[in-house]
């Protein structure tokens, strides 16, 4: 396994789940006692320009005030080749930060991800070109996730075939795309590749009825074919129908683990309350 990322720094010493992989499964990601803390500077400090803040902080006569926040807090579970899971809570519950704490974008303060295989993150704000064309963004696109351009070409069509864009749009700029628009060429553009670990953020959210469906339908395959799929969605329908697991995290703690409809009920009946 590659360890994607590990630090060790001063944290709450929460006890942390123990780890246990089962011998008959091929663990393909594996988060340990996983803590997230982000700082953010300047919170609270004294208004003003930003001529005389940096002019402070050269000096040394005013250091910026520092806020932290204990996003992920004590996080462990095995992931195996073929899972789906979902993983799903309340806005600002630690689902995005937990996503690219296992893509490796974000260190964790303590604890470690392990991962075999590299991870894929593709989110609503996937890192597409919004003044190039639908057409160039593909190109790129798929040379970014590693493809040769003769298989760029060759998979172009399937890519805007699923996307579900009309020609006319494929040869106007990213930001005229709706949200929708935008997160469904982005989803085809990575299901174009087979992936180690795909990790989902949003992406099914804003699409319609069909192109679920179709999702729903690449996803499956991509767990055929790959080692394993995140979903992070608001939609609980997607998630039950798409994953064979589902992760509830709450305030950057992992509140349940298992079977879809089960971990869905109990969270649907703690948010009804």
């Amino acid at each position: 396994m590659v360890d994607v990322k590990e630090k060790t720094e001063s944290v709450p010493a929460e006890a942390s789940p123990q780890i246990v992989i089962d011998p008959t499964r091929e663990p393909i990601v594996v988060v340990d006692g996983l803590h997230v803390v982000y700082r953010i500077y300047g919170a609270g400090g004294d208004k003003g320009t930003a001529a005389t803040a940096l002019l402070r902080m050269v000096r040394r006569r005013n250091r910026p005030q520092m806020k932290t926040v204990h996003a992920i807090k004590g996080v462990s579970f095995v992931v195996y080749r073929g899972d789906a899971v979902g993983i799903i809570g309340s806005n600002g519950s630690g689902k995005s930060t937990l996503l690219r704490a296992i893509a490796g974008l974000l260190p964790p303060e303590r604890g470690a991800v392990y991962t075999d295989g590299q991870p894929s993150l593709l989110g609503v704000n996937a890192a597409l070109m919004r003044d190039l064309t639908g057409e160039r963004n593909i190109v790129l696109g798929c040379l970014a996730q590693g493809l040769s351009l003769e298989e760029t070409k060759a998979k172009y069509q399937e890519i805007v075939d699923f996307s579900g864009l009309k020609p006319e749009f494929i040869q106007l700029p990213m930001r005229t795309y709706s949200s929708g628009m935008g997160a469904r060429l982005r989803f085809a553009i990575a299901a174009a590749k087979t992936h180690d670990v795909l990790l989902v953020d949003e992406a099914l959210a804003t699409g319609d009825a069909r192109f679920k469906r179709k999702s729903k339908a690449k996803i499956e395959e991509l767990r055929k074919d790959a080692g394993a799929v995140f979903l992070v969605a608001h939609n609980l329908e997607v998630i039950e129908e798409t994953c064979n697991r589902v992760i509830w995290v709450e305030e950057g703690v992992m509140r349940m683990d298992g079977d879809p409809k089960t971990v869905i009920a109990a969270y649907t009946e703690a948010t009804d309350k």
